[in-house]
């Protein structure tokens, strides 16, 4: 299945850089630039989750999120903003949104929450395949496939690998796979990655994908397909 995301954000440099990340990762996106009538614009766009700036020009996010809850209690509303305040995020919340990420944050952190937001609310959907060249990564199975070979992988293993084929080819630091790791509630600490991306890339190379998970010293690592 493949999820349809629409991003609510009024900062166009941001709302690009979100488009580009979602697509990369498998989704659908819709961002409109303006925001007359734009909870009756998400309601009417079939979308799976609505991702929401709380600042927008002309109208206030937390009113949008109240009513978008009033009109359909099961979408799945991921509040995305600068407000930090603790009042913020427990207005929001009291008004039905489902998650809550304050700017700035990591682009993989706000991708694993969004993963464990939509399994929650469409479990029968599953999650969509990934692919980067050969590679196709199964999330719902846990399976690796390329050439017609296909490897189970461990939970962390799938996680790494969702987070690097996320990344579009750039470089992804050990901290951030180690918050992607921790994200999916699996205890984590240096040790533990390293001994993880040496299996990972033993079972590229066995679908004979070799030299593909490279290291980049002193920055992380790379998927290059």
């Amino acid at each position: 299945m493949e999820f349809h995301i629409f991003l609510v954000e009024d900062e166009p440099a941001i709302r690009v850089q979100l488009t580009t990340l979602l697509e990369r990762s498998g989704y659908l996106c819709t961002a409109p630039s303006e925001f007359e009538h734009i909870t009756q614009q998400i309601l009417t766009s079939g979308a799976h989750l609505v991702l929401l700036d709380l600042n927008l020009p002309g109208c206030d996010g937390q009113q949008i999120c109240q009513a978008l809850r009033h009109a359909s209690p099961q979408l799945p509303i991921m509040v995305v903003t600068s407000r930090d305040s603790q009042l913020d995020e427990l207005v929001t919340m009291q008004l039905g949104a489902d998650d809550f990420l304050t700017k700035p944050y990591h682009p993989q952190i706000l991708l694993a929450r969004m993963e464990r937001l939509l399994q929650r609310s469409y479990p029968a959907a599953g999650t969509p395949c990934l692919r980067r060249g050969t590679l196709e990564l199964d999330l719902g199975q846990g399976e690796a496939r390329s050439g017609g070979h296909a490897l189970l992988l461990t939970r962390n293993e799938t996680r790494i690998l969702q987070t690097l084929m996320n990344s579009g080819g750039d470089i992804v630091s050990r901290s951030a796979l180690m918050d992607a790791l921790w994200q999916s509630d699996a205890f984590v600490d240096d040790n533990t990655l390293t001994v993880n991306i040496t299996r990972l890339r033993k079972k590229l190379e066995e679908l004979g994908l070799r030299d593909c998970l490279r290291t980049r010293r002193g920055q992380g690592y790379q998927l290059c397909l």
